[in-house]
């Protein structure tokens, strides 16, 4: 295996020697030979700087002149290469360094720095995509005022976008070129500079912020899909009023600009004033976005704009500080689409998206802090982990202070940093000064990896009338940590009486509590609830109030009455669920010992009393009736995993449960039936999720009435949340129907790419033998394409990431194939090859056999030759 350069370390954070205040850029666009010129106003900022050697980072660029104080610098006194600039005598006061590069947009397909897009010039800077531009001091802490000049051809870009509000502009005289000034008034790090310039449409509005400003809006995207950004631009202008409502943030520029581009390695880019995004998270319409496409383009939209305040105004030290930009900024838009749409079904989805996602990284090589210690490239730490469950660290923080107290924090955090490169330290410093609170150990979230397990045991003392609970917690061994300690966890609870209602209690012994929260701060703690008149069936970590694995002696009985009462909606699921992954656990033991499986005759009550129950959101119903994930199954199991015993075991389950319903699930479908015209709000939506999942339930008999439903949902579909989900469900019960219904899709929507990407995810997912030579036929096909990101995704990510059992196929050729396409799509787009790799990130839970297998082809991967820094990283620690 190659060894890899020198990682970074959290430790040996030092401030920059030099610092730049002001940055004037001008861009002489073209094609193959853009030409920048970058003026940088640099000072000296810490005793480092006197021995006057200032390094400027750079990435496959060529240098074209150097200017010191408005003077060509002599060759003596630099070195330049394709990543490094330095200056051997930088002067020890401010001076004016002047740097041109050139730079080969169209070839740049690894879509990080200024590349072309459909025609268009596109920048994408975060993490390290700006020293690709022109030689910097490409860091977060160092924050500059940038003033950006382009110039282009105007019949080849007749916009010109960049940060910040516009200024002059015009036409060059004698030439056939144009130019645009943009100037940003507030300091930012140059990963969040932007520059986008191409023949693109528009749509505009405006909005009027709370102190009366009045803001242009504007989105651009190709020509003729204007259309489809209407949703999105609602979405913004929601986002800005809600953020002035619940946390009295404004926006500050004059102009807010969103550009849609098709050729993008992430969702979106939340640069200064000029958002890029990934197409796919701006357009929706009826025909062609489902009702997942438009909560994505209102959640996303939201997120970028949020970090306006948290990740612009207050950015990032260091990169290890990234949770305190996007673990803050995911908490803030999960909180926005709670209020849009249904809180309980929101917090239902990113739970899910959690456990899906976040959980098994936790559980596998690639597990690492929320505020990671090392890394050796930080494109691979924009992780789930920070993310996703650095989102769940602020919602804690949220429980844990209150919402008065969480919105003090909040407060001082921005006025205290307002400007600031900060971190994580600075950020609890706000709340606990705000509150009074010790947040010492809260803040082991932060720096301890792994996901807790909480072990609860309760027992009821009828004499006494005291209910005893005892909270045990552990977190297991992760890379580089082998002993943990205990954290702060806030179990939100309630004890549920024999009616149905959560019942009162006189007073508390043996720890903490607040109202309807449990502080567990001990390894373990046993709580004696006094005054408790019978025994309760105990409802704990309400509303997932802590990531963490929660085991509990609960009987089936307990659970079906929780499914059937439970006042905490989250809860009443996750007592549904739990019913199935007993079964499904159990089931896919018995497949392996070569019995038939039994399902439980109390999930089919419970289901069937969610069904049933009209007083229920059709949302929420929709979720309980979905059953775990074979990926939920598998880290359920922890080793040995067989994927073909789980899909059997699951597939079996199903059946069981479509038959034990019977007719209810018929009578409930043809009930939900739709009134011929769509909308996308949050009721609607739900009454086509449930109806949808019904469809999905009936097709588990295979019965000629159920497959005369799907094809007849299909066809009679007014919108693509009914049309996709009737193919995917014929695509996953392998109806021999599904092929030309797969067909008609392609035909319909042949000229959308986006679309397409529906239709290549669903060709990757089907649980058939011969779906991984579908696959490789369509890499071939028209509809894909090589150096798309989405595409890759759609068509690789969703085989690898998504068809448990095709993808590890018991002879191996499925990890062959990831293998192989990785080792080619590396060559071009790192970034992406990177992230298709995490597929493999849990092969050593696998049976024998697959293990091995799986072994064999990353390791093959790690013994090529020229990996880039990225993939190598990945596979490395993959392996470890």
């Amino acid at each position: 295996m190659k060894t890899e350069a020198a990682p970074f370390r959290l430790e040996d954070y030092r401030a920059p020697a030099f610092t730049i205040d002001t940055v004037e850029l001008d861009f002489q666009l073209a094609p193959s030979a853009t030409r920048v010129t970058a003026r940088l106003a640099i000072r000296p900022n810490t005793d480092e700087a006197r021995s006057g050697r200032l390094e400027l980072a750079g990435d496959e660029i060529t240098l074209k002149g150097l200017k010191l104080d408005g003077a060509p610098l002599a060759q003596g006194r630099y070195t330049a290469t394709p990543s490094l600039l330095t200056l051997h005598d930088a002067p020890n006061g401010p001076f004016t360094l002047e740097i041109e590069t050139e730079v080969d947009p169209a070839a740049n397909t690894k879509l990080m720095g200024l590349y072309r897009t459909t025609g268009t010039y596109c920048t994408q800077c975060e993490a390290e995509g700006f020293r690709r531009i022109t030689y910097f001091l490409d860091r977060p802490d160092v924050l500059a005022v940038y003033t950006t000049r382009l110039e282009a051809a105007k019949a080849d870009a007749p916009i010109l976008l960049a940060n910040g509000n516009p200024g002059e502009s015009g036409d060059i005289a004698g030439t056939d070129r144009h130019f645009a000034i943009w100037h940003d008034p507030f300091p930012k790090p140059s990963y969040l500079f932007a520059m986008v310039a191409g023949d693109l449409g528009v749509i505009t509005d405006r909005f009027t912020t709370q102190s009366g400003r009045d803001v242009e809006l504007r989105i651009y995207c190709e020509h003729g899909k204007e259309a489809r950004c209407t949703y999105a631009m609602d979405a913004l202008k929601r986002s800005m009023k809600w953020d002035e409502e619940v946390f009295g943030l404004e926006y500050d520029l004059d102009i807010f600009v969103i550009v849609a581009v098709s050729d993008f390695n992430m969702g979106a880019m939340e640069n200064k004033g000029l958002n890029v995004f990934n197409d796919k998270y701006v357009l929706a319409d009826p025909d062609t976005a489902t009702d997942a496409d438009y909560a994505n383009v209102e959640g996303v939209i939201a997120h970028e704009y949020f970090h306006n305040w948290t990740g612009n105004r207050i950015t990032c030290r260091d990169w290890f500080q990234l949770c305190l930009k996007e673990g803050l900024t995911v908490f803030r838009d999960q909180e926005f689409s709670s209020d849009m749409r249904s809180r309980a079904v929101k917090r239902i989805a990113d739970v899910r998206t959690l456990q899906a996602r976040q959980f098994p990284e936790d559980g596998g090589p690639l597990a690492h802090p929320v505020r990671p210690e090392i890394y050796h490239e930080i494109s691979n730490f924009y992780t789930p982990t920070v993310y996703e469950k650095g989102a769940e660290v602020v919602r804690m923080l949220k429980s844990v202070l209150g919402p008065d107290g969480f919105r003090k924090g909040m407060d001082l955090y921005v006025r205290r940093h307002d400007g600031d490169a900060a971190t994580i330290e600075d950020f609890l410093a706000s709340f606990a000064d705000a509150t009074g609170t010790d947040l010492g150990q809260f803040k082991l979230w932060y720096s301890q990896a792994g996901t807790p397990q909480v072990s609860a045991h309760g027992s009821y003392d009828e004499a006494a009338r005291s209910y005893r609970l005892t909270l045990t917690q552990s977190t297991p061994a992760t890379p580089g940590q082998s002993r943990k300690q205990p954290m702060h966890m806030p179990i939100r609870f309630g004890l549920i009486g024999p009616n149905g209602e959560d019942m009162a209690f006189d007073a508390v012994r043996g720890g903490r509590v607040e109202g309807d929260v449990i502080h567990l701060t001990e390894a373990s703690q046993t709580l004696v609830f006094e005054g408790v008149g019978a025994r309760p069936v105990p409802s704990l970590l309400r509303g997932f109030s802590a990531p963490v694995r929660l085991a509990i002696d609960i009987s089936a009985s307990d659970l079906l009455f929780q499914v059937r009462t439970d006042a905490d909606p989250f809860n009443r699921w996750q007592a549904a669920q739990t019913l199935a992954m007993r079964n499904l656990v159990a089931g896919t033991h018995e497949q392996i010992a070569g019995r038939t499986p039994k399902a439980e005759p109390a999930l089919i009550d419970a289901l069937g009393s969610v069904l049933d129950n009209e007083a229920l959101e059709p949302a929420f119903r929709a979720q309980v009736l979905q059953l775990p994930s074979e990926a939920d199954i598998a880290r359920e199991l922890g080793e040995d995993v067989d994927p073909d015993a789980i899909a059997t075991a699951r597939r079996e389950l199903r059946l069981a449960i479509s038959t034990g319903l019977g007719d209810r699930l018929s009578r409930h479908y043809e009930a939900l039936s739709g009134d011929g015209s769509f909308h996308p709000d949050a009721a609607s939506a739900g009454r086509r999720a449930l109806r949808n999942t019904l469809l999905d339930l009936l097709l588990a008999r295979r019965t000629p009435a159920a497959t005369a439903a799907a094809l007849r949902h299909f066809e009679t579909a007014d919108n693509m949340t009914d049309r996709l989900a009737a193919l995917s469900a014929m695509t996953q019960a392998a109806l021999p129907e599904r092929r030309a219904a797969l067909d008609a899709f392609h035909a319909r929507y042949a000229d959308d790419a986006l679309v397409l990407d529906k239709w290549l995810a669903l060709e990757a997912t089907a649980p058939a033998a011969e779906t991984l030579d579908r696959v490789k036929a369509l890499l071939k096909h028209p509809s894909y394409s090589p150096n798309n990101p989405n595409r890759v995704r759609a068509l690789v990510g969703s085989f690898a990431g998504a068809n448990q059992t095709q993808f590890n196929r018991k002879d191996g050729a499925g990890y062959d194939f990831l293998a192989d396409f990785a080792l080619d799509l590396d060559k071009r787009n790192p970034q992406t090859t990177a992230r298709l790799l995490v597929s493999f990130r849990s092969w050593r839970a696998l049976e024998p056999v697959r293990r091995a297998r799986a072994e064999a082809a990353l390791r093959r991967i790690a013994a090529a030759e020229n990996l880039s820094p990225d993939t190598l990283d990945i596979v490395t620690r993959t392996l470890a």
